[in-house]
């Protein structure tokens, strides 16, 4: 037989439970794939025979490298462009 007083409806706490719960586990999915990713990382460059302290100085060599890549292209890129569209006389 069917009994109406097993469901009850939902309080303000058990939804912000529920809640909460959700957004942790997202964080926690989250962090995984990450986790997931950085290991393939050191996985595919060999990194991972490294000595932390080592692995720490190589990550903030290619850190900088590719800052400085991205800044310098940001910087000049729009100069060069400019010079190119000019001698083919796209612009005037």
């Amino acid at each position: 037989r069917f009994h109406q007083s097993s469901f009850r409806e939902e309080t303000g706490r058990e939804r912000r439970n529920r809640d909460e719960q959700g957004r942790n586990m997202a964080i926690g999915d989250a962090w995984k794939q990450i986790s997931w990713f950085y290991y393939q990382y050191l996985l595919v460059t060999a990194l991972y025979m490294l000595e932390p302290w080592e692995r720490t100085v190589f990550n903030s060599l290619l850190v900088s490298v590719t800052a400085m890549a991205v800044y310098t292209g940001y910087v000049f890129m729009p100069t060069h462009i400019m010079a190119i569209l000019h001698y083919f006389e796209v612009v005037q």
